[in-house]
C-alpha cells in the first residue's frame, strides 16, 4: 500500500504555534485563532487527494502552474488554490511547504 502522500502536510501544519486541527465537511481543516489556513481531504469522488492553500504573493506562480496543469492546480476567486494529487503524483515538497508556510502567515496575522 502507497503511504499518504497528504501525511507529511498534516503533520507539519499540525506542528505550527497555536493550529488547531477539526473537520469541515470531508476534509481535515486547520486554523489558526479563527481563521483556516488548511483544507486536506479525499479528491473528488474519492479519487486521490486534494490540499486548499490560502495564498497572496504566490498567486503569480499558482496562476503558472493552473494554466500549466488546470487538472491539478485551481486558482479560486478568494485566494484560496486547490491542488490535486495522488500518491503515485505527489505534491512537490518544495511547494507544499512555501504555500503552507505562506498560507499560515497570511490567516495568522504574521504575514
Amino acid at each position: 500500500m502507497a503511504a499518504d502522500p497528504t501525511a507529511a502536510i498534516r503533520s507539519a501544519a499540525a506542528r505550527m504555534p497555536d493550529v488547531l486541527e477539526g473537520t469541515s465537511c470531508n476534509q481535515s481543516s486547520f486554523r489558526v485563532g479563527k481563521s483556516a489556513f488548511l483544507y486536506l481531504g479525499p479528491g473528488a469522488k474519492g479519487v486521490g487527494f486534494k490540499a486548499m492553500f490560502k495564498l497572496s504573493k504566490s498567486m503569480p506562480r499558482a496562476r503558472e502552474l493552473a494554466a500549466r496543469e488546470p487538472d491539478r492546480f485551481e486558482v479560486g476567486s478568494t485566494g484560496w488554490v486547490t491542488v490535486r494529487f495522488g500518491a503515485d503524483a505527489p505534491l512537490a515538497k518544495s511547494i507544499w511547504q512555501h504555500w503552507l508556510r505562506e498560507s499560515y502567515a497570511l490567516c495568522s496575522g504574521k504575514a
